[in-house]
């Protein structure tokens, strides 16, 4: 076959993206493999080490049976079981390829050239993607250790101010606001301002101060909270999250809404996962256990972690040479051990690491006595 020649044209001579878009800083997803090629304990992108449903996989079966039909464009009985499960009204709800497509769509939906939307220091990076796709501008606001300052929040407003996106739990942090400094962030907020609650690990929070933000988006205009399967119901291979918000947000959103934007083999697995409660019952069981555990033997070696509510720890290194977050990277890199390095969020000196299997975070903690020379 021959191979085609590239055209020898200009810059000028081709298709441009839009002001703004080349300024975007690629999604770069966690580490699969170790250095050898190997893939022995992968804690890098927070995926529950207890697998999926078997009622998921029961059901993703059935639907493989009938590859050739579009699925449900509406999602209607997986917005259906999700309304169950939380006692919410199904129109208020939209699915998604992923939370990250709501949080997608909201900014393009309510944001345009000119606008401003804040998001905190070391929050979740697709905020800054999805800002700068709709054209606008987003501004940072600092945290106070790690942990979102509403305050900061608030004295970045201003009357470009469009939209402001929250990750409760953070990610990577770990941190998490009380459901009384989210009430306070959308009290200071003007009316016409859309406060964004993302909650993808809210499922494994066991604090009495927090909530999801289930109820400022019933009770509200302006407050919409994201969800995701991709977490605790293991769903992540099949990209699939929900929204929850005003009934007006909803339908602007769905009109953006690409028509068969969540397949059928998700709404499937959706349904029976979010019914599944024991599975659900299991996995922040074991993360009780092992979130804990995991804390206590990395700060007996000398190393800060960052207090966590989800299913996953900041671990923060000595500022040696040969002893920073990159050189403990390579160190288990070479033994299988795949962590998550998180410079580009602004913490060159810390690794996030997901709570994992039993052997998985005893073999992690095995190989960091060593690297630090303690074993």
């Amino acid at each position: 076959m021959t191979k085609l020649k590239e055209p020898d044209v200009t810059k000028s001579d081709r298709p441009r993206p839009k002001a703004g878009v080349l300024d975007i800083a690629a999604y770069v997803p966690g580490k699969s493999k170790g250095t050898h090629g190997q893939t022995l304990h992968k804690l890098s992108s927070n995926e529950t080490p207890l697998g999926t449903s078997s009622a998921a996989k029961a059901a993703i079966e059935t639907v493989a049976q009938n590859l050739e039909l579009y699925p449900d464009g509406a999602a209607n009985e997986l917005r259906d079981a999700i309304a169950e499960t939380y006692g919410l009204h199904p129109d208020r709800i939209i699915c998604g390829a992923g939370s990250d497509e709501i949080l997608s769509f909201l900014a393009y939906a309510y944001l345009s050239p000119g606008d401003e939307a804040i998001y905190s220091e070391h929050g979740f990076l697709i905020y800054d993607i999805a800002i700068r796709a709709a054209g606008a501008t987003p501004v940072v606001a600092p945290e106070t250790g790690l942990k979102t300052d509403v305050d900061a929040i608030l004295a970045r407003v201003t009357d470009k101010t469009k939209m402001v996106f929250i990750a409760n739990p953070n990610n990577p942090t770990g941190t998490y606001l009380p459901f009384e400094e989210v009430k306070r962030l959308h009290e200071g907020l003007p009316a016409h301002v859309l406060l964004v609650l993302d909650a993808a690990y809210g499922e494994y929070v066991r604090k009495n101060d927090y909530e999801s933000g289930i109820e400022l988006a019933a009770t509200t205009q302006n407050v919409v909270m994201t969800r995701t399967f991709s977490k605790i119901y293991g769903l992540a291979n099949l990209r699939i999250g929900w929204g929850f918000g005003p009934a007006h947000i909803i339908d602007a959103l769905n009109r953006i809404r690409g028509p068969f934007n969540v397949s059928g083999m998700a709404i499937a697995a959706g349904i029976a996962a979010v019914k599944d409660r024991e599975f659900v019952t299991r996995a922040v069981e074991h993360n009780d256990a092992w979130l804990p555990w995991l804390t206590g033997e990395l700060e007996k070696l000398g190393l800060q972690v960052t207090p966590s509510v989800g299913n996953f720890i900041l671990v923060h290194f000595p500022d040696e040479d040969g002893k920073r977050a990159v050189d403990a990277d390579a160190y288990l890199l070479e033994r299988g051990c795949v962590l998550r390095q998180v410079g580009n969020y602004g913490l060159p000196n810390a690794l996030r690491m997901t709570v994992g299997s039993e052997q998985a975070n005893r073999t992690v903690l095995q190989h960091l006595k060593e690297f630090l020379g303690q074993a």
